[in-house]
């Protein structure tokens, strides 16, 4: 540790949040409305981390969700508690797969009127149904806990009260339970997404990391559904970060924060001088692996990142090969290319052999359809479309090994290709041109958000889910335990997606680590 002798003293905060990702806006948000004085540190010139929206596109009036782009897991309560105006719409389908054995000629849509027979699937509808109904008794009861300090595994077993049910989604492999339901395929497929996006892993896993990607993703609100957020991702992010300064909570970008001392002192630049400041608390909003580099310790081996995504703006939705459906309902819920279980399984192989999968498994997302508030009004006029091709199974080894640059060029082909199977006309016949002439392609891996965000390894989870809960042995004998926020150091809490009951946009890793705060230091 360098010498202070002759510095100024460090401005002093009740707690400072290292990070302005919107679980760092949220923890701010709630400390400062408790009375406390709070300072949010943010490396980059925005807040909101991987939830903001850009003009990805020189010339083009669109505002792209960049990096996440769906809402599951951010509570009600929260977004009442900090009074934040984040608005958030339902899509009117659930999903559309085309079927890969007819070109896409036929498909499966799940919606208000769902067409299981299209693929030959009829049989399979009962069974898919009520797969997510078992599910839903264990979403239902442990979604409110999140919001609460940790239950053990025996309490949320007891809470659940549906012993078959925890045993197939918290006990055995998903895949298990996912073949015993349905027979078909591509049905199958549909279903195991939801356990393999973003996590490298297969249903059949023996770790169960599968199962826990898959509870988180039928968790939300008890249903698992993913809404569409009003303005893009950018609103939430802007939402929150109003609600945490209009409560008091003072906001500082580009303020790159090199070091964090255990007694609650950090020590950031910004605009070419050298700043500090103490706090009682110190959140850190920033993957585990960051923090350690930041305290001087050894960086643990955190899970890496598994995904590619593909933003794209077109001048309309692309035509079908399946003419039983129109192109706003395929592309109105999530368009499944080339992932029939099948396909899932042998695109992890290859990618575990160093390889990008072909075809390569994706779903895609048309935000613009629900919220067509993030384009202009010429765009809305003309029939524009924003497009997310959202592709499973690329590894950050794989992108490592090969190369940023030439990995990203060869992700980007093999999306395009994947969504160009099932399609009656090329993706790049409807493509968009920026006021330079390039085509409106803007391809995000591992490595880009490991750069640009400081995800380690890529994870858009920092790091490997964990159950919402705390196992039986574990000790939850002090607020930051309780709440599952703890360090190893005492005056230093994890608030973002690193801690657990973390991921994806929710606000809860804030919330927990502000009620860890406020019930350690009551006043």
């Amino acid at each position: 540790m360098t010498s202070d002798a002759g510095a100024a003293p460090a401005a002093k905060y009740d707690a400072v949040v290292v990070g302005g990702g919107h679980n760092g806006l949220v923890a701010a948000a709630y400390l400062a409305r408790a009375g406390r004085r709070v300072q949010v540190l943010e490396r980059l010139d925005h807040v909101g981390g991987a939830a903001v929206s850009a003009h990805a596109f020189d010339g083009v009036d669109a505002r792209l969700s960049r990096y996440s782009y769906l809402v599951s897991l951010l509570p009600r309560r929260v977004i009442e508690d900090l009074s934040a105006r984040v608005r958030l719409v339902r899509r009117r389908y659930s999903s559309y797969t085309p079927d890969p054995a007819t070109g896409g000629r036929t498909g499966l849509l799940v919606g208000p009127t769902s067409t299981f027979d299209a693929v030959g699937a009829a049989a399979d509808e009962a069974g898919f149904a009520e797969l997510y109904e078992r599910c839903g008794a264990v979403t239902s009861r442990l979604w409110p806990t999140l919001l609460q300090p940790l239950m053990t595994r025996g309490q949320a077993r007891e809470l659940v009260g549906d012993d078959g049910a925890w045993q197939m989604m918290l006990e055995e492999p998903i895949g298990h339970a996912i073949t015993d339901a349905v027979s078909h395929d591509l049905v199958r497929g549909v279903i195991a997404t939801d356990a393999l996006i973003g996590t490298f892993a297969r249903t059949d896993d023996p770790s169960l990391i599968q199962n826990v990607c898959f509870l988180y993703h039928l968790l939300g609100g008890g249903t698992g559904d993913w809404d569409v957020p009003v303005g893009g991702m950018g609103a939430v992010s802007g939402a929150l970060a109003a609600a945490a300064a209009g409560h008091g909570a003072e906001i500082i970008c580009g303020a790159e924060v090199f070091a964090i001392d255990p007694d609650g002192q950090v020590r950031y630049r910004r605009d070419g001088d050298e700043h500090r400041v103490h706090a009682d608390v110190v959140l850190a909003n920033v993957t585990p692996a960051v923090l350690a580099r930041l305290l001087g310790e050894p960086e643990p081996a955190l899970a890496p990142g598994a995904q590619v995504k593909v933003n794209l703006m077109l001048h309309r939705l692309p035509r079908l090969r399946d003419d039983s459906v129109s192109a706003e309902q395929a592309f109105g819920g999530t368009f499944h290319i080339n992932e029939t279980l099948r396909q899932l399984d042998s695109a992890h192989m290859r990618a575990s052999h160093g390889l990008v999968p072909d075809p390569l498994p994706c779903e895609i997302y048309c935000h613009s359809l629900t919220d067509p508030s993030i384009l202009s009004d010429e765009l809305r006029a003309s029939g524009a479309q924003t497009m997310t091709v959202f592709g499973l199974h690329t590894p950050h080894g794989l992108i490592a090994s090969g190369g940023p640059d030439r990995m990203r060029d060869a992700l980007t082909s093999a999306a395009l290709n994947s969504l160009n199977s099932v399609l009656a006309e090329p993706i790049q016949d409807v493509l968009m041109e920026d006021s330079a002439g390039r085509l409106c392609i803007e391809t995000k891996t591992t490595a880009d958000l490991e750069q640009s965000l400081g995800m380690t390894a890529g994870n858009i989870f920092h790091g490997a889910l964990s159950w919402p809960f705390a196992e039986d042995d574990e000790p939850l004998d002090t607020p930051a335990r309780r709440w599952g926020v703890a360090t190893a150091h005492e005056r230093i809490l994890l608030c973002g997606s690193g801690s657990r009951r973390g991921g994806a946009v929710s606000g809860i890793g804030g919330h927990n680590a502000a009620m860890a705060v406020l019930e350690a230091v009551p006043r």
